[in-house]
């Protein structure tokens, strides 16, 4: 059953939500930027059990913010941005309940089994998110790396989502081309992704109220679950409240 799944994304230390196809060396169009501290989410989102939630490093600078949501929930959130097979077991150590990686996969913008490998070591296979974000390409949807910019060789088709599925314990996917924008999930991705879910998925993008939820339920058979971010009412958005995520997610079981 699809189910909410929620985020801190971290910019330059501070709580933020962005346009995800905006983000590079000199920022990144913003949509909103907390007053609160990463572990004033991470307490929050402890307080209602809402499991899975990922925190994000979206460049660097943030690594004291990163850590001090990791403290606040030991276990219970997921942390992504920069991880690679030298700080992977850190990040572990210091409270996340799995890593997620990317760029750290790809060599020449091509993904390495090698490199897959290297981390499984460190992580296991049950600690190790694969972060499959992509880009809209004439073929279907790319893997893109380097914050979203870089747009790798790697599609997102039913043989790699088989065959990655038996690389990791979850794969989490923004559609950078919608991230921030609020203007609607991809409908064909996600129905894509619901057809090859071979272990958990949450995707990321575009959602902006309890209909998306409902939609991606919808979409995918309950078998994708959902980030929603600018949307939601403690990120400064007006389409969905924290509340009704919690409902939902009461409502499915």
């Amino acid at each position: 059953m699809t189910q909410f799944r929620p985020c801190i994304d971290l910019h330059e230390g501070q709580v933020k939500q962005i346009v995800g196809g905006s983000l590079n060396d000199q920022g990144a169009e913003t949509n909103f930027v907390s007053h609160y501290d990463s572990s004033y989410y991470a307490e929050l989102y402890k307080l209602h059990n809402l499991q899975g939630g990922h925190v994000i490093a979206l460049g660097p600078g943030n690594h004291q913010a990163v850590m001090n949501a990791l403290h606040k929930w030991p276990g219970g959130l997921q942390f992504g941005g920069g991880v690679n097979h030298e700080n992977a077991a850190d990040f572990l150590q210091a409270g996340a309940s799995h890593v997620i990686v990317t760029s750290a996969l790809f060599e020449n913008d091509q993904f390495s089994f090698e490199k897959l490998e290297q981390i499984k070591k460190v992580t296991g296979r049950d600690k190790l998110i694969l972060d499959l974000s992509c880009r809209r390409t004439q073929d279907g949807w790319n893997i893109a790396t380097n914050r979203w910019q870089t747009v790798t060789q790697t599609q997102i088709n039913p043989q790699n989502l088989k065959e990655l599925a038996n690389h990791c314990s979850e794969f989490l996917i923004h559609a950078a081309d919608v991230e921030g924008l609020q203007g609607g999930i991809d409908e064909e991705l996600v129905t894509l992704l619901g057809q090859h879910a071979h272990i958990p998925m949450t995707y990321a993008g575009g959602a902006r109220s309890l209909n998306d939820l409902k939609r991606v339920h919808e979409l995918s058979g309950g078998k994708v679950d959902l980030t929603i971010g600018s949307a939601l009412d403690i990120f400064g958005g007006s389409g969905i409240t924290l509340k009704e995520c919690i409902n939902w997610n009461a409502q499915q079981g």
